[in-house]
């Protein structure tokens, strides 16, 4: 059995029927709906739950929990984490990479430079960013770069194997 994976967080109670606003936390909101069974987590308290019905509500999600009808039980659930095992996760296509199988990664220049690891990934808008932690004898004195996630431009390569990102990039920058 794979590792769990959150992939979201319940919201707050929607109506009196017993429906929860979702906080997804993938790419596109929409997405947490690929992924199931869901199970909650909250406190040491750990359920499945299988989702009947689900609608868009204003920029969230809201759904429908089979077995909850009420909106006193349904606040019970607020504040779960939404987690799936790392099973239930597709497959990607060669060179793409879930951002959290980059976290810890070596990140090292195309000129052998070790600039740390991988602690962070930020989305910017324009493009997510890297945030790798120096090492703490890091030669030019950095606690931490942010380097932008370009392919081919900055990234140069990513071995899961060796779990290395090569980067172009200046180790004083």
């Amino acid at each position: 059995m794979g590792k769990d994976v959150t992939l979201g967080k319940v919201g707050a109670v929607y109506g009196i029927k017993g429906w929860l606003k979702i906080h997804s936390f993938t790419d596109d909101q929409e997405a947490i709906l690929d992924y199931f069974p869901w199970s909650l987590k909250l406190g040491n308290k750990i359920q499945s739950v299988e989702i009947t019905d689900w609608r868009k509500h204003n920029n969230g999600l809201v759904v429908k929990v089979a077995g909850i009808d009420d909106r006193d039980i349904a606040q019970k659930l607020v504040g779960s984490e939404i987690f799936v095992s790392e099973d239930a996760l597709s497959d990607l296509p060669e060179g793409e990479f879930y951002w959290r199988d980059l976290i810890g990664m070596a990140v090292v220049t195309d000129k052998g430079y070790d600039l740390g690891q991988v602690s962070d990934i930020m989305e910017t808008g324009a493009n997510d960013v890297l945030v790798v932690k120096a090492n703490l004898k890091d030669g030019f004195g950095k606690k931490e770069r942010l380097i932008p996630y370009l392919m081919d431009q900055v990234i140069l390569s990513i071995s899961a194997e060796d779990k290395q990102i090569c980067v172009d990039w200046d180790p004083g920058f």
